[in-house]
């Protein structure tokens, strides 16, 4: 499993291990508004997201990462890849104490790269809720371009997309 280190951050594979303080982030009003459209999930379905992650870092090479402060132990937040048919789907999330520092596009920036050069994957997809204002600017940041909207469950999805041919960036140091 690799882990990814960018300019200030590294990112490592999520492990059972990570489980409490995950799912503390993930049950943060904040952050489950638009992950989880405002339901707080049980530790059971946190666990259940974390096995997938690790069986899909073990099928696909890739999954859930946490990022933390490089040289520090404090973590900063999440960001990965969930399989899909299609394209994998990039997901990330930020502790609301670390908004507006730009980890959320650092992060997700280094996960495009590992999947788009590292990998070659042809193409990954995104879909973000219509109001959430901050992370629809982060994919349009990312180079990702819109290619759908959808209401699901009442709520109004954004869809977005970037191909490997399209993509520009710099792969980040990866470490076995």
């Amino acid at each position: 499993m690799q882990i990814l280190e960018t300019t200030r951050l590294q990112l490592r594979p999520c492990q059972n291990a990570d489980l409490q303080q995950i799912y503390a982030m993930w049950t943060h009003p904040d952050v489950c508004r638009f992950l989880f459209d405002d339901r707080v999930i049980s530790l059971d379905e946190a666990c259940s997201f974390v096995d997938a992650s690790l069986a899909n870092f073990e099928q696909y090479q890739y999954g859930i990462w946490l990022g933390s402060i490089r040289n520090k132990d404090c973590l900063v937040g999440f960001a990965g890849l969930l399989h899909s048919e299609n394209a994998p789907s990039l997901i990330y999330g930020i502790a609301p104490e670390y908004w507006g520092q730009g980890y959320a596009t650092e992060a997700a920036i280094a996960i495009l790269n590992y999947a788009l050069q590292h990998l070659h994957l042809p193409k990954i997809r995104a879909d973000v809720d219509e109001s959430n204002v901050v992370s629809v600017r982060i994919l349009q940041r990312l180079g990702m371009k819109q290619i759908g909207r959808e209401v699901v469950n009442d709520r109004p999805l954004l869809y977005f997309e970037q191909s490997r041919e399209n993509f520009r960036e710099e792969v980040p140091h990866l470490e076995s």
